[in-house]
């Protein structure tokens, strides 16, 4: 648990005017920034309002306690505002709060994370309700699981309150757990200070090339495609954190602070390891293999006072997080845009096959080579010379991003597209290739590419008759050239 909190005075003073001028009652959204526990201290770089969700509704409104009480506000005349609100408590949409938090994340970089939530509300409200601590315990509780910080304590978050009645700003420490109570919430020290001016900036290409294979399951239980990735990626993970590091040229292996302002690269140096996963499958259950492969552009903004070695442990986490981030965008895209097949041949109508989202397909089903493309990631200007990013797929553009940052981080994306930053030329991709192309055949069989997101197994029984068929001939083939060179050889030898 962190002791005292420093927030970036430029942007929480921004965000208290804006506030101001709103003339709004409540308001909830996001705290961006990071908790080192090495340092026992929290920072806050800057707050982000969560959007009116689907129907145009705010995240969070205040209501009135009783009845009783709006019939005497109706005898003794319209109170002010700050004594209207007195007399409310706040109602939050917990779901939609949360949704913001997991879009958000997948905008951040190394060092920079959700790390709680903000309020807006009366210092009477905030205090004198049982029910709104309840509701913005549970808030914070579903930020937490909708938005995790790997690198520190789960269970830890913070909840900043906004108080426009009497004008003053607190924050507290949350401790969650299963049954949250008022005893969840600890005060800590609480100041603004220079924070973003000070970051350090760290940067890193990471190319990688990784093979997961498909093994033969029970169609009850058969992997998709996606949870196929999802464990590969997790289990990468593990071998990455284990990874030494070089920064600048120099092999990592202090816990001394960074003390030049320069951006500063760093490369990964990963032990040679056997394949884990490779093993867990016998040579007998392998039909096939995922082989994925790329190139991930990663950032982390470490504080001045943070040894280098936290630097190491971000760029770690934000390449992880990244490559997760882009499998749930495809998954969440796919299975919202699940559709037939466009039939433009003529063909008979047995052969149109429903299209499957990624998050569905078995990929030890397949016996054609399949292609996906993964988003790739750009790098949008933020704050006092920070990035944030956000992810394109093959067929979009930079004009998308206008509004993801106007709707998810209440920002203008640059006018002039050459501040933005594009390093991934090409993108991290995947192949499915079956156990045919791999072990047998030994060239891939026809692929298809896959747009929008979706593959499609367009192969049947007439086709695995036909690999049989092709199979079984070169094995005849094989031996009948094996038994005419024995016959050749002994024919030879006998006339010498």
């Amino acid at each position: 648990m962190v002791k005292a909190v420093v927030a970036d005075e430029t942007q929480l003073n921004l965000a208290e005017d804006h506030l101001s001028q709103s003339g709004l009652t409540s308001q909830v959204g996001l705290v961006i920034g990071k908790l080192s526990s090495k340092l026992d201290r929290g920072f806050v770089y800057d707050l982000v309002p969560t959007p009116p969700n689907d129907a145009g509704e705010p995240a969070c409104s205040l209501i009135e306690t009783t009845t009783a009480t709006f019939k005497d506000d109706k005898k003794k005349g319209s109170k002010p505002k700050s004594q209207a609100a007195d007399s409310s408590t706040l109602a939050i949409d917990r779901d939609w709060v949360a949704e913001h938090a997991r879009q958000v994340s997948r905008m951040l970089l190394g060092g920079m994370k959700v790390v709680g939530i903000y309020v807006w509300i009366s210092d009477t409200s905030f205090k004198n309700s049982t029910i709104t601590l309840c509701q913005l315990l549970q808030t914070v509780k579903g930020v937490a699981e909708a938005a995790p910080v790997l690198e520190t304590d789960y269970d830890k978050r913070l909840l900043i309150h906004i108080s426009y009645s009497p004008r003053r700003w607190t924050c507290r420490n949350c401790v969650l757990s299963s049954n949250i109570t008022s005893s969840s919430i600890r005060p800590c020290d609480f100041k603004m200070g220079r924070v973003l001016s000070s970051l350090r900036t760290f940067r890193c290409t990471y190319n990688f090339n990784l093979s997961f294979p498909i093994c033969h399951e029970n169609a009850s239980n058969a992997s998709t495609l996606s949870s196929i990735l999802r464990h590969g990626i997790s289990v990468h993970a593990k071998e990455l954190r284990s990874a030494n590091a070089l920064i600048d040229g120099n092999l990592v292996v202090n816990e001394e602070p960074c003390t030049t302002d320069d951006l500063h690269e760093v490369e990964l140096l990963l032990p040679f390891m056997k394949n884990t996963q490779a093993e867990a499958c016998s040579q007998m259950d392998v039909v096939g293999v995922l082989m994925f492969s790329g190139s991930v552009c990663s950032f982390a903004y470490l504080n001045s006072k943070e040894p280098v070695s936290q630097a190491v442990a971000d760029i770690k986490d934000d390449i992880i997080r990244s490559l997760q981030s882009r499998l749930d965008i495809i998954c969440d895209e796919a299975d919202e845009d699940v559709g037939p097949v466009d039939d433009d041949g003529g063909e008979a109508s047995h052969e149109k096959l429903p299209e499957k989202p990624v998050s569905k397909l078995v990929p030890s089903l397949l016996r054609k080579t399949c292609n996906l493309a993964f988003p790739r990631r750009v790098f949008i200007p933020w704050l006092a010379g920070t990035f944030i990013c956000d992810y394109l797929q093959p067929s979009e553009k930079l004009e998308v991003l206008k509004d993801h940052c106007v709707e998810l981080m209440s920002m203008e994306t640059p006018t002039d597209t050459s501040a933005i930053l594009q390093p991934e030329i090409e993108a991290p991709s995947v192949i499915a290739k079956s156990f045919w192309d791999v072990a047998v055949l030994g060239h891939s069989a026809s692929s298809f590419s896959v747009e929008k997101n979706r593959m499609i197994d367009t192969s049947g029984v007439d086709s695995s008759r036909e690999n049989i068929k092709s199979i079984n001939f070169n094995i005849l083939a094989a031996v009948f050239f094996l038994l005419l060179s024995i016959f050749v050889g002994f024919v030879l030898l006998k006339r010498s």
